[in-house]
């Protein structure tokens, strides 16, 4: 029984240490994998997937990224509650959001 009891405990305190509020979203086959909401003050990450260059620019103007290569990565921390809309700059019909709570 004490066995158990400390692995719940472990297991709580991994949930604490691990930062859920990261989110990555991959770039694959010419498209964002999907749209995202998050809490204020999370981390999203972009990592491209295709052998193509891509970009992450905002509708608004908040972030945009360099081109990224294949396996290249862009990160952005949203710390105000909104919608940002997104597009690929090189290919502009990639298209997608962040919801931010």
């Amino acid at each position: 029984m004490r066995s158990a009891f400390a692995a719940f405990v472990l297991f709580l305190l991994s949930g604490l240490s691990a930062n859920a509020a990261d989110t990555i979203v991959t770039i694959k086959n010419f498209d964002f994998a999907m749209d995202v909401s998050v809490t204020s003050g999370s981390t999203v990450t972009w990592k491209n997937l295709d052998g193509e260059p891509h970009t992450v620019v905002s509708a608004d103007g908040l972030f945009r990224s360099p081109a990224l290569d294949q396996n290249d990565s862009y990160s952005f921390k949203f710390d105000k509650p909104g919608i940002y809309k997104y597009i690929c700059s090189i290919h502009p019909k990639m298209r997608a959001m962040i919801t931010v709570k």
